[in-house]
């Protein structure tokens, strides 16, 4: 079990390193930069535009050299662990990110406890009942989820939480709590705004999960070790835990790889309808601006939730079937 989970974080590295790599050139890629979005800004403002202080300004963040000499620049302050500065913001990438990022894990992190708790029950039980009404009802349901866009979802429960409370949620916290200490209070305050975001944001993953169990599932129901182990005289609930549910799980945890990033991702547009200040719409912003060390720490900071996310579902796969683990040796 050592040298498999050894090998597993010594992948991490190269893999930051090549994705980094791609993302810069990717996000350095459309025409124009920073600057040029910050004086098309200004003069759509009416604003005058000093081309000379613009000028000092593309010097100063760099952005005059060539795009091989920023990004060996900005790799060996990564080595240093410093992501740069962020030109929108005019601060550290990593305190712009170290403020919004508590946010949109406390929203993954629930969103993430929401999909597994409900789906793998509701795919379990759908495959167990075959073609009974619950497991239409649910597959059904489960169609509706990948076909509606999260942002849509949210306005609609939006809407209907307004006609039942007449209050707008809108944010993590309610206006009296905003910037206000930490308390009992407060906490109740966000359990109470949080459930919404929670449950949008993961209403995508829920229902892939949903399917992936059942189908898993039934694959592992039909096979003749089911048969055999019912008519040694095994209860049905006891068989399809001891046996089927533990094989068709491992499909499911395979998933945590993407699924930690997907919600991060995925809640982009709920952010911006919900108003919540997550990582999400600061990234978007980013994009828009041409913030190339905004984006790109954002983008480092993701693909670092996805290689601990695959990581966790090595170990808890190699965990759970020795197979695994053992044909990685």
């Amino acid at each position: 079990m050592g040298r498999f989970m050894l090998r597993r974080v010594l992948l991490i590295i190269p893999t930051l390193f090549i994705v980094s790599t791609i993302s810069f050139f990717v996000i350095d890629a459309p025409p124009g930069d920073f600057v040029t979005q910050y004086a098309a800004r200004l003069e759509d403002r009416g604003a005058d535009v000093d081309r000379e202080a613009l000028e000092a300004m593309r010097q100063r963040y760099g952005l005059d050299q060539p795009v091989h000499i920023r990004y060996l620049r900005w790799m060996g302050n990564m080595a240093q662990g410093d992501l740069g500065m962020s030109m929108d913001w005019r601060a550290p990438v990593t305190e712009v990110i170290a403020r919004r990022i508590p946010n949109s894990l406390i929203i993954s992190i629930t969103a993430f406890i929401f999909v597994h708790v409900v789906a793998i029950p509701i795919g379990m039980l759908s495959a167990v009942k075959q073609y009974s009404p619950a497991d239409f009802f649910f597959t059904f349901v489960a169609f509706i989820g990948l076909g509606i866009p999260n942002f849509l979802f949210a306005l609609v429960v939006l809407w209907i939480v307004f006609q039942q409370t007449g209050s707008v949620m809108i944010g993590l916290f309610s206006r009296e709590f905003l910037g206000a200490p930490w308390s009992f209070a407060k906490v109740a305050d966000l359990l109470k705004h949080l459930w919404i975001p929670a449950i949008i944001v993961g209403t995508e993953g829920t229902a892939k999960i949903v399917r992936y169990m059942r189908a898993t599932m039934l694959d592992e129901l039909g096979k003749p070790y089911v048969l055999v182990a019912r008519a040694k005289g095994l209860t049905r609930a006891r068989l399809n835990y001891k046996y089927p549910f533990r094989i068709a799980i491992n499909p499911i945890i395979s998933t945590i790889g993407w699924t930690l990033p997907s919600l991060v991702t995925g809640e982009m547009l709920v952010s911006l309808v919900l108003g919540l200040p997550t990582l999400a719409p600061i990234f978007f912003r980013s994009l828009q601006m041409q913030d190339m060390f905004l984006a790109g720490g954002i983008v480092w900071v993701l693909t670092f939730l996805t290689l601990i996310g695959t990581l966790l579902s090595d170990i808890l796969l190699g965990w759970i079937d020795p197979r695994i683990r053992f044909s990685s040796m």
